[in-house]
């Protein structure tokens, strides 16, 4: 039993199928009805099995109530898998008080709040897994992305935390930082040939330089998903 953030699409929707593929029944969630029974179907036609759950994770309520039925009415929850990213790429002094505080909502706060009801329940299962997608980002720094960054370092440290606090309860919490890849996130990126990951000079652009980055001068497609999302390769 799987719950799977923003898997209507882009890794998510990856992921999601992955563990179907593997056996798991995979809740998949996302605030687009449409979208969700798109992946549902997609899932479900290839002989897995799924259920959409249309919330908005940055609505803690809402994530809170979805942990609770979901252990309620499938009687455990063996897989969380937080997902959801937004991303804000302004100069730090544009943003005001309440942009940094949607930001952290989404990115950070909805994942510690799930994180801690999913815990407990596979705590008195005595197994779960626990997985973060982070980002490379959070090991990097760019102008004009501060907020993003920070969240994603936000969500290493939350996992770490875990999974000293868990371990002994037979509960694993791992991140996964994807690199680049052409999900709708970065869509204008994985677009513009200014972007492109170079193996020679690094992320091209107009400032020029940069550290490598990736050995491929490509973004990634999403359905080169990481095996290690499931545990298998």
């Amino acid at each position: 039993m799987a719950l799977i953030t923003g898997g209507g699409r882009g890794l998510g929707f990856e992921i999601a199928r992955a563990f179907a593929e593997a056996g798991a029944h995979v809740v998949v969630s996302g605030r687009t009805a449409a979208t969700l029974d798109g992946a549902v179907a997609a899932i479900t036609r290839n002989g897995g099995s799924a259920q959409a759950a249309v919330f908005d994770v940055a609505d803690i309520g809402a994530g809170r109530a979805m942990i609770a039925e979901i252990s309620k009415t499938r009687g455990r929850l063996d897989i969380l898998v937080n997902n959801v990213g937004a991303r804000d790429r302004r100069p730090l002094a544009a943003f005001n008080d309440d942009d940094i505080l949607d930001l952290i909502r989404t990115d950070l706060l909805s994942a510690i709040s799930l994180s801690r009801d999913a815990a407990e329940i596979m705590k008195a299962q005595g197994h779960g897994r626990l997985i973060a997608v982070t980002s490379i980002v959070g090991e990097m720094a760019r102008p004009g992305d501060a907020i993003y960054p920070a969240a994603k370092q936000g969500l290493t440290g939350l996992m770490r935390s875990i999974a000293v606090e868990y371990g002994a309860h037979g509960v694993t919490s791992n991140a996964i930082a994807p690199g680049m890849f052409a999900t709708e996130i970065n869509a204008a990126m994985a677009a513009n040939p200014i972007w492109l990951p170079s193996p020679a000079s690094g992320f091209r652009c107009s400032a020029g330089g940069g550290r490598r980055r990736s050995p491929a001068p490509r973004f990634s497609s999403p359905a080169r998903r990481p095996p290690s999302s499931t545990g298998t390769s």
